[in-house]
C-alpha cells in the first residue's frame, strides 16, 4: 500500500508491525531451540495458567447469573485481556473458554449467556466479532470451539439484524479515520494512495456503508458506485481517475464495482443483500433518471477451478477443434489453458483463445454446488436475485485480476421486478441468464 506525502495509512503502519513481530517471532524460534526442555514446559504451563484462566474462574461466566458481581468482574478482566492481545494468547483464552464449555451439562443456555455478559462487560460488540473471527479462524485446532462459534454465530445474527443498521454515505468530507478505513478494508481493487481514495469518494460516485449503532466508526459492508451511459465492461476505465466521469444526474446506468466485507467476525451473517437493495432506494431517490443497476464483478475461484479440469471436461468447451484434439486424455489441459489465457489477458488474443477462455468462465459461473453456485461472488449476486448479464474479456488486467480470473469479469444486472423469479430459477439449480448474453 502506497502512502501519501504527509501521510501514512494504517495498512502501512500495520505491515511495519507485522515485519517486526516477524523479527521478534524468529528470536523466539531461535531462543526456544536454545532453551532446555524443561524450561520451556514450565513456561508453556505457565502462559496457559496466567491466560487462559483456571477453569474454576471462567466457569462461573457461564453459569452465574448475569447479575453476579464476581462473575461479571471476571468477565470484564477477561474481556480487556483478550483486545489487549493477540495471536497464541488470545488462542489460550479461546482453549480456557471451550475446556470450561465442554464439562457443562446440561448446557441449555448457557453458552448464550457467556457472551451476553462479556457483551454486557465491555459495553460495546467489537469483543464479540474479535472473538468470532478467531474462532472460525481456530475452530478445527481447539478442540470445543465448533460449538461455542455457532452459539456466538446465532446471537450475532440476531444483533446485527438489517433492521438495526444505519446506511451511510461516505465521500471526501466523511472523517479521515473513516476515509483510512475505506483504504484499510478495500478487498476488490487495491486503494493504493489518497489520490486514488479521492476518486472513489468524489462528488461524481457514491459510496455507502452499513454501520452498526455499537460499533460506531466501523463500516461492517461497503459498496462503490460509478456512472455510465451503458453498462461497464472495464474495470480500469472506472478506476482511473484521469478518464472524464459521467455526471451522475444524466446517467442511466450504475455500476457497483467493489463491495467489500469489512469483518472476517461476521461471516456467514448476510446482509449484503440489504445493503443493495438501500442503495438502489437511495440512488432512485436522489437520481430518479437511473434505469438500470448493475455490477463489474470479478470471478475470484475461475483460475482455482480450472486448474482441477482435465481434457475430457473442457472438451464441449473449446471452440476450436485443435484444442479439442489436443485437450483430449490430458489430465493437465486445465492448468495448461490457464497459463494460456493469462498469457493472453491483453486485448491481442485470438478470437479463438477469448472465445474459448469466456466459454470456461461461463460454464464455471453456472456450476452449482449443493443448490449454490461455486463461485463466491456469484453466489452473493445470484443469492440476490440478479442475472449473469455479460462476461468481459481484460476487463481487470491487474496482477490480482490476472492471476484469479484471467483478466475475465462479469455482470451482474439487478431488474427489480425480477430478482423474485431469478430467485426461484436458481433455487431448481439453474442460475438466470441475459437474454441476450454476448461475450466482450
Amino acid at each position: 500500500m502506497a502512502e501519501s506525502d504527509t501521510q501514512s495509512s494504517p495498512v502501512a503502519e500495520e505491515a511495519a508491525t507485522k515485519r517486526a513481530g516477524k523479527q521478534v517471532d524468529k528470536q523466539a524460534v531461535k531462543a526456544k531451540q536454545k532453551a532446555p526442555e524443561g524450561l520451556m514446559a514450565r513456561l508453556g504451563r505457565w502462559l496457559e495458567r496466567d491466560h487462559s484462566g483456571d477453569i474454576a474462574e471462567i466457569r462461573p461466566m457461564f453459569t452465574a447469573r448475569l447479575t453476579d458481581v464476581a462473575a461479571n468482574r471476571f468477565a470484564k478482566q477477561w474481556g480487556e485481556r483478550y483486545l489487549a492481545g493477540e495471536g497464541d494468547l488470545r488462542r489460550t483464552m479461546l482453549a480456557g473458554l471451550a475446556q470450561a464449555s465442554a464439562e457443562i451439562e446440561p448446557r441449555g443456555e448457557q453458552g448464550l449467556r457467556l457472551f451476553r455478559r462479556l457483551y454486557a462487560q465491555a459495553d460495546n460488540l467489537r469483543l464479540l466479532v474479535d472473538v468470532r473471527a478467531d474462532m472460525l479462524r481456530w475452530r478445527n485446532q481447539v478442540a470445543g470451539l465448533t460449538t461455542l462459534e455457532s452459539e456466538l454465530g446465532n446471537l450475532l445474527s440476531s444483533w446485527f439484524d438489517v433492521g438495526m443498521l444505519e446506511l451511510q454515505p461516505i465521500n471526501w468530507d466523511s472523517p479521515a479515520s473513516l476515509l483510512e478505513k475505506l483504504i484499510q478494508y478495500e478487498a476488490v481493487h487495491e486503494i493504493r494512495s489518497w489520490e486514488e481514495l479521492k476518486h472513489r469518494v468524489a462528488a461524481d460516485r457514491r459510496c455507502y456503508a452499513f454501520f452498526h449503532p455499537r460499533m460506531r466508526g466501523v463500516p461492517l459492508i461497503f459498496v462503490e458506485v460509478a456512472f455510465a451511459a451503458d453498462m461497464a465492461g472495464d474495470v480500469q476505465v472506472l478506476l482511473d481517475p484521469l478518464v472524464p466521469a459521467d455526471d451522475p444526474q444524466n446517467a442511466r446506468w450504475a455500476i457497483f464495482y467493489s463491495i467489500s466485507n469489512t469483518q472476517p467476525g461476521l461471516r456467514g451473517i448476510s446482509f449484503g443483500n440489504f445493503l443493495l437493495k438501500r442503495v438502489v432506494d437511495e440512488l432512485l431517490r436522489e437520481l430518479p433518471k437511473l434505469k438500470s443497476f448493475a455490477t463489474l464483478s470479478p470471478i475470484p475461484g475461475f483460475v482455482a477451478w480450472l486448474s482441477k479440469q482435465d481434457g475430457k471436461a473442457l472438451q464441449p468447451l473449446l471452440h476450436e477443434k485443435s484444442d479439442r484434439q489436443e485437450a483430449l486424455d490430458d489430465a493437465e489441459a486445465g492448468k495448461k489453458w490457464v497459463e494460456r489465457l493469462q498469457a493472453a489477458a491483453g486485448h491481442g488474443a485470438s478470437d479463438a483463445v477469448r472465445r474459448s477462455g469466456l466459454r470456461m468462465a461461463f460454464h464455471y459461473l453456472k456450476s452449482m454446488k449443493d443448490g449454490h453456485p461455486l463461485d463466491p461472488v456469484a453466489r452473493f449476486h445470484l443469492g440476490n436475485g440478479a442475472r449473469i448479464e455479460r462476461l468481459n474479456w481484460s476487463a481487470d488486467s491487474s496482477l490480482k485480476g490476472v492471476s484469479q480470473s484471467c483478466g475475465i469479469m462479469a455482470n451482474y444486472l439487478y431488474e427489480l421486478d425480477e430478482l423474485d423469479d431469478n430467485l426461484a430459477q436458481l433455487a431448481a439449480g439453474k442460475p438466470r441468464v441475459g437474454r441476450n448474453m454476448r461475450w466482450l
